[in-house]
Parts: C-alpha cells; sequence; structure tokens
C-alpha cells in the first residue's frame, strides 16, 4: 500500500514540475562577447531540487573548465551563471557543444524528473555494469581483471578510484562471445561471488560489494555514492594520511538567515565543483547561494546551505561530518602516483595483462581509467610503488619495454625515465606472451604467469 501510495505521489510530482516547467520554460543565454578570457553561461530556470548538480553534470560532461560560477535559488527560481572554458583555456565557439548546451539546459530539455531525480542514470543493452567496493590493496585491479577474463567477460570501459584504504570500481563488461550483455544468471551469480571474494580478500572487518546490472549509470556520481555509502570518509585515529596537506573546509552557521555557510579552500583541478556539489546533494543538502572561483592554482568555493528539512547545520557532529565528507569529495579523484597512458587494440584480457604487469613489477594502481572506442583501447592509469618509495625510473622503463613503448607511454614527469631501446610490441598484442593459467580454489581465483 505505501509503495502504491509512494508511485502515485511521484506521478503526482512529475505532472506538477511538468506543469510549472511549461508555464516557466528555462531560459539558457551563451555570451562569448562580455568574458575576455571565457563563455559566460546564464541559466534561469524554475527551481527544483537536485537542478544545480544537473547543470554542473552537464557542463563537466563536456569537459569544460568551470572557472567561476555564482549560485541562487532562493524562492521559486534558480539562477546560475558559469564562466567556462575549453581544456586549453579558450573560449567556447564550437558550434555542436554550444548546440548541446542548449538543448541540455534550455527549453527542449525536457529534465525527464523520473530519470533527473538519480541525475544521469540512463539505460541500455549492450554490456552490464558491475559495481564493486571493497577493501583496497596492491595488485586488486589485477585480480579483479584476472577474474572478468577467466569468466570470459570483456571490460570495455572501467573507472576506479581509491581512497583511505578503499576501492570502488565501475566496469562495464561485455560478452566475448556474442559481444553483447552477460545475460546467463548462472555466471552473473559466479562474477558477484568471485569478484566478492577477491576484494575481501583478507580483510574481515569490513565488507565487500558487488552488484551486477543491466544499463548505464553516470560513473563518476555513482563512484562518489559508493565510496560515501561505505564510509570512506571517517579516518582511523593516528593515520598518517592526516598529516598529508588536506582540503580546507569550514562550516559556520549563519544564524541571522538561518543558513550554514561552507567555505572550501583547495588546490584546484578538473571536475572539483562536479566532485563537492554532488557530495553536497546525496548529503541532502540544498545550495541556495553560492561563489566559485578557480582563477588561479586554489580553488575557493562558498556555499550557503540548509538541509532538505529547511535546518542549517545543528550540531558539532553533523558539522564534522560534513567537513569530512567534502574532504573525501575533493581527495577520492586527487590523481597520485606517476600517469601512464595506454593506447592500442583491444582484445579480451587486455586489462588483465596489463595490470598484471604492474603488479608483477611492484606497482600499485590508485586510479584508473579505462574506454574503447572504435575498437581501439584508451586507458588512463596512475601507479605508485607497492611500498610507498617513488616510483623507479628503470621499473617503469622495464614495463614499457615489455607492454611496447609506443603503446605505453609516461605522463606528467617523463624527465625521469632514460630513453631505452624500443622492442617490438607484436608479441602482447596477441596475448600470446601472458596467457595465464587460473583456478578457483574455495571461491578464489589467482592468476599465475
Amino acid at each position: 500500500m505505501e509503495a502504491t501510495v509512494s508511485y502515485s505521489q511521484n506521478i503526482m510530482d512529475d505532472e506538477y514540475e511538468k506543469f510549472i516547467r511549461r508555464m516557466n520554460p528555462p531560459r539558457v543565454v551563451i555570451d562569448n562577447e562580455s568574458c575576455k578570457n571565457a563563455t559566460v553561461i546564464q541559466v534561469d530556470s524554475a527551481n527544483k531540487r537536485g537542478i544545480l548538480l544537473e547543470v554542473v553534470q552537464i557542463l563537466t560532461d563536456l569537459n569544460l573548465i568551470i572557472t567561476k560560477a555564482y549560485i541562487c535559488s532562493d524562492g521559486g527560481w534558480f539562477m546560475d551563471v558559469f564562466n567556462v572554458t575549453n581544456q586549453e583555456g579558450n573560449k567556447i565557439t564550437e558550434e555542436p557543444i554550444l548546440d548541446y548546451i542548449m538543448k541540455s539546459l534550455g527549453p527542449e530539455s525536457c529534465f525527464a524528473s523520473s530519470m533527473r531525480r538519480s541525475v544521469g542514470v540512463t539505460t541500455g543493452m549492450d554490456h552490464t555494469s558491475i559495481e564493486l567496493i571493497g577493501s583496497d590493496r596492491p595488485g586488486l585491479l589485477s585480480e579483479v581483471s584476472a577474474v572478468l577474463t577467466n569468466l570470459r567477460c570483456n571490460v570495455v570501459n572501467a573507472e576506479v578510484w581509491t581512497h583511505n584504504t578503499r576501492a570502488a570500481a565501475i566496469m562495464q563488461v561485455t560478452d566475448d562471445e556474442n559481444g553483447g550483455a552477460v545475460s546467463d544468471p548462472e555466471r552473473l551469480t559466479m562474477v558477484k561471488k568471485l569478484l566478492c571474494n577477491v576484494l575481501r580478500g583478507s580483510n574481515k572487518s569490513r565488507d565487500a560489494k558487488t552488484l551486477v546490472s543491466h544499463g548505464v549509470t553516470h560513473t563518476e556520481r555513482r563512484l562518489h555514492q559508493l565510496m560515501f555509502a561505505d564510509r570512506d570518509y571517517e579516518r582511523a585515529t593516528g593515520d598518517g594520511s592526516d598529516d598529508k596537506e588536506r582540503p580546507n573546509v569550514n562550516v559556520v552557521n549563519w544564524q541571522d538567515k538561518d543558513y550554514s555557510v561552507v567555505t572550501i579552500r583547495c588546490k584546484d583541478r578538473p571536475k572539483l565543483l562536479f566532485d563537492t556539489i554532488c557530495t553536497l546533494t546525496d548529503m541532502q543538502y540544498v545550495v541556495f547561494h553560492g561563489n566559485v572561483d578557480t582563477e588561479g592554482p586554489e580553488a575557493y568555493q562558498e556555499y550557503c546551505i540548509r538541509h532538505i528539512d529547511g535546518s542549517p547545520v545543528k550540531s558539532d557532529a553533523e558539522r564534522q561530518r560534513v567537513i569530512q565528507c567534502l574532504e573525501a569529495a575533493i581527495e577520492r579523484r586527487v590523481s597520485e602516483g606517476l600517469k601512464l597512458e595506454l593506447c592500442t587494440t583491444d582484445r579480451v584480457g587486455l586489462l588483465s595483462d596489463v595490470t598484471r604487469i604492474f603488479r608483477e613489477n611492484s606497482l600499485t594502481v590508485t586510479r584508473a581509467e579505462v574506454t574503447t572506442r572504435a575498437g581501439k583501447a584508451l586507458n588512463t592509469f596512475y601507479v605508485s610503488d607497492s611500498s610507498g618509495y617513488p616510483v623507479d625510473a628503470k621499473i617503469i622503463e622495464s614495463v614499457r619495454q615489455t607492454i611496447g613503448q609506443t603503446i605505453l607511454r609516461v605522463k606528467g614527469n617523463p624527465e625521469e625515465l632514460n630513453p631505452v631501446q624500443q622492442e617490438s610490441p607484436t608479441r602482447f598484442l596477441f596475448g600470446g606472451l601472458f596467457k595465464s593459467r587460473s583456478f578457483c580454489n574455495f571461491g578464489l581465483v589467482r592468476s599465475y604467469s
């Protein structure tokens, strides 16, 4: 009965939002004249919960850099101004991108309520999505990839984050026989069972979870949700990471206006605004006013917030939780380690082979982005030494010789690496050099070269 009432209420809410939208269609103005070094995008719309995240997500998904933002959503109207550039720091002049922004944010956008309540969730049947959360450790991605390869699952897209001893990943896989989604229920059950065992490892005090579904989730939003639900923001007493340079996050109550004011100062980086707005939204806070300035190496963000129940932060414990969660949101995407980019023809088992080579050379993956486009694998890995020491240039060169120097490139600080004679990557491309023997023993899968 409760479910029926809730469903009916959602339908009524959706119809009401559509009515308000028809009466007050959103207005988008894109201005390339008033600001010397950025495109100014102004969005005026009827206000509703989650709309700020929707707008920021659309701009972020276009890989635009938001250098300034002014946010105002008091009352029933939402008014935002964003200064944006492309990755090279130039104004946005490409007509297809400007067209897309107008259609996505303007009167034609629809903002389908049932979809937008969970921002960025779409459906599709061309792959199976696997969500993972568990204890981080050296070689974890290698073990997970080996399990999927042995179960004849090809990883076509993936993103992996690690933070505060936890690891989360969203991996899109296909059946290597037909190239579509993995549909066999028994096989999916085995995937979940074996991956849970790998993720749990020897850490019995923290849970590990695997969720398998058909469709597409907004990967970065979902990774934030997974790590937030896993409480990765909680730090153990005496944790050495507390000594590192941390974001400066402060929360105070503005009694006269009944707001809580959140201020954030930290090193600027791409997608920082999305990460903070995403976390405030998932923590059930509403941003009423905001000011963002990221021109220069440091980013400054200020928000006037209330909980969705209308109250400001009520206690010191709640204040500390907001601070911890925002710190975690900023740190999850910080790229620690040496950046390696791999570009080659995709094949089944490629990710397993590459990450096993990393593991055998005492390299651990702190973050990874795996993409497949038109049969090409375009992967980015951030690696560090498993023992905590700086990455040895000789080890990196050895790894590159094994994989192929034209296939695996070093980004960030390549001057540390001495050039060596290039070796043919032919055997790597066909996987013949790295075929592994795998076995299942009480649900644990391990790979041996």
